[in-house]
């Protein structure tokens, strides 16, 4: 049975069950004693801070006694770190090149990759370069946010100037985009070969999350998570943000190098992502099924929660739970 450690695992409940039902030994790991997804998992463990010097060194024992084959980092917190440790830890990490986990970590970076290697993206620009005649309304983004943090839009100058003396964030200013708007969850090997490519609509959202959408069999969008993935070098997961506007052209916005947050969605249409990854620990090269997976499926999401009680030695364990079994089978 292989074994996956799942680091800053938070409230990925859904991702280390996931990957539980896929045969996979769990273990999770995170610094919030609290963190739920903790005691979803066979086993888990209390690390340091993402920024201790000792945070390494800590996933290393456990790669080691735990006999962990596969590493899945489930926030963007340790993307940094863990790119940089890869030949340390002694398994295979689901992450891409450093520089490539830099890049997509900086809005501003982001937006000049995807231009270098020709990707669709929006106009951007940094504060003082923003044109005198630019076309409103635009954005003012903070370039290292999370979610919708930091976001404003602006329908005019006044707006645009307000909005960047407001924030404290170091910012950058980009067109906002008329179309509709996607996401895509894919998975892709560790040559950044895409094994599929799952488009969803982005029915509602919350805090920049997807809470409400729909799986689509959408041959573009499918080819732009395909052409986008393989041309910046992702490994493992990645959700692709993106518009596609009125003239048919697709602006790519945003790409996270991780299980993106509506993880359920994909899963339940059967794209088989962790047994992908599982695969990849074993060594085996899963050919790309690209298109395979069941479109039409809803995801409407709701918060659940996990009762715990401490025992004499402080230790947490959990007390009375009622989560919900999965609707649908991957």
């Amino acid at each position: 049975m292989t074994g996956v450690l799942f680091t800053c695992a938070g409230q990925r409940v859904d991702i280390v069950t996931a990957f539980k039902r896929a045969g996979a030994r769990t273990l999770a790991a995170d610094v919030n004693q609290l963190a739920p997804a903790l005691y979803h998992a066979d086993a888990h463990a209390f690390v340091p801070r993402v920024d201790d010097p000792d945070y390494v060194a800590t996933l290393q024992t456990l790669v080691h006694e735990h006999d962990i084959s596969l590493v899945v980092p489930l926030t963007d917190l340790d993307h940094g770190v863990l790119s940089r440790a890869k030949d340390e830890l002694g398994a295979v990490v689901l992450l891409p090149r450093p520089e490539v986990v830099d890049a997509l970590a900086d809005k501003w970076l982001a937006h000049l990759l995807f231009v270098e290697h020709g990707i669709g993206s929006p106009d951007t620009w940094l504060p003082a370069d923003v044109p005198a005649d630019v076309e409103f309304p635009v954005l003012v983004k903070a370039r290292r946010g999370f979610g919708s943090r930091g976001i404003y839009r602006c329908a005019n100058r006044d707006e645009l100037e307000f909005f960047l003396g407001y924030t404290k964030e170091d910012s950058m200013v980009q067109a906002a985009c008329r179309g509709e708007e996607f996401s895509i969850d894919l998975f892709c090997d560790l040559e950044s070969r895409c094994l599929n490519a799952v488009p969803r609509t982005m029915i509602e959202s919350k805090g920049g999350e997807s809470i409400k959408g729909m799986t689509i069999a959408d041959a573009e969008l499918i080819e732009v998570g395909r052409l986008v993935s393989e041309t910046v070098g992702l490994v493992g997961p990645a959700n692709v943000q993106c518009f596609r506007e009125p003239d048919g052209t697709h602006r790519v916005t945003d790409i996270n190098p991780r299980f993106g947050g509506a993880f359920p969605l994909p899963t339940a249409a059967g794209s088989r992502y962790p047994e992908l990854a599982l695969a990849l620990a074993a060594g085996e090269r899963p050919e790309p099924r690209l298109g395979d997976f069941r479109a039409g499926l809803y995801m409407t999401r709701f918060f659940s929660e996990l009762v715990l009680s401490a025992g004499p030695d402080g230790t947490l364990e959990p007390f009375a739970e009622e989560l919900p079994e999965p609707l649908v089978e991957p």
